[in-house]
Order: C-alpha cells, then structure tokens, then sequence
C-alpha cells in the first residue's frame, strides 16, 4: 500500500521535484491543487527556516488529517553575512525575478569570497503528535555567471562542491542525490522507513 503525503507548495517545480525522489518508495505526493485546498497567503515570519516550514506545515493541519510536508529553504552567500537566508525567495522578487537577484548577487560578491551553502529544512505533521524535522546544508559557492538549463530558482549560480557543477547543469538524477532538498528528503526517507510507515 502506498503512503499518501500531503506537500504545502503551490510550486509546480518543488512539487515535480519532490515527487521525483519520494516516488520510488511507494509516496504517492499531493499538492495542494490536487486536493482543491486553498488556504490563501501564508505569512511566513518565522525567525528560522524551521519555523517558516512549520508556519506552512501547520496551515495545512488545520484542514487535513492526511500527513504533511512543508519545506523553507535559503541561499546563505558567506560575502553578504549569509544573506539572502530566510529572504531567498523575496529577495528574487524584489529584483524583478531570478535573473535580476543573479546580477545583484554577482555585483556585491565581485572580488569576495564566493562560498555558500543551500539550505533546506522540511517539517513532517500528522504522523507523530509533534512536528519532526529534516534538515540538510550543501556547501558550494557562487559561479561567476549564469550556468545551466536546468532546475529553476538559484540552480543556475549555485556550484555544488560535491559535484563541482551548478545544479542547473546537472541531470535530475544528480540534482535529487546531491541537492539540499533531496538530502533532507533522504532523511525523511529513512524516518518512514524505520517506522515501517514505507518499505
């Protein structure tokens, strides 16, 4: 029988990605256009990517009994004191899209030290009676320019050390072993399977 998992995203790109790893295992994943669940804007304010994961984690308890994913994830560029962090997301926006924050980035960290780290927590409810984390940190660093046709968001400026490339340049396979998400996603993995929830 497969585990069902509700994920709290209307991200196609997240969801297609998340449904790639958890797949194999017998996780049939749900987004929330799946269900017809709209739960408006969540205010994400928390004061760590947990408490954003769990911001979202808990809008989507108060309307299902199924078990629930959220996710936060940041990009922590070590030149600009680990920004833009929590404001990953935001900060794109503010610079009129991926394409803008890329200049911005590539303009403050001329001539600086280029490392980085992706980071991604994901919170699981409804399946213990407390929330349980999931978190992953990748070290990598920022190209000097944009590189690769893959993935979406950061992928294209994000070298992974592990691999020595972009994520935007790897196959999906790769990007699911190596990445942020997937590595967190591995840890969930294995939790459901020593619970014997998956097998």
């Amino acid at each position: 029988m497969n585990f069902e998992l509700l994920v709290a995203t209307n991200n196609e790109h997240k969801l297609k990605e998340i449904r790639q790893i958890l797949s194999p295992f017998h996780i049939t994943v749900y987004g929330m256009k799946d269900l017809n669940i709209d739960i408006g804007e969540i205010e994400e304010n928390g004061k760590t990517y947990y408490e954003n994961a769990l911001i979202k984690a808990t809008a989507l308890q108060k309307v299902t009994k199924m078990p629930v994913i959220a996710d936060d994830t940041g990009l922590e560029i070590k030149a600009l004191n680990n920004k833009p962090g929590l404001y990953t997301a935001r900060f794109a926006k503010e610079h009129g899209g991926h394409e803008g924050a890329f200049k911005e980035i590539f303009k403050c960290i001329e001539n600086k030290d280029r490392s980085a780290e992706f980071v991604c927590d994901i919170v699981l409810v409804n399946v213990e009676d407390k929330p349980l984390k999931f978190e992953a940190r990748i070290k990598g660093h920022i190209a000097k320019n944009v590189n690769g046709e893959g993935g979406f968001g950061y992928d294209p400026i994000f070298i992974c050390d592990e691999l020595n490339k972009t994520y935007a340049s790897m196959s999906q396979e790769e990007k699911n072993r190596v990445s942020h998400r997937g590595k967190a996603l591995n840890k969930l993995i294995t939790y459901l399977k020593i619970n014997n929830l998956i097998y």
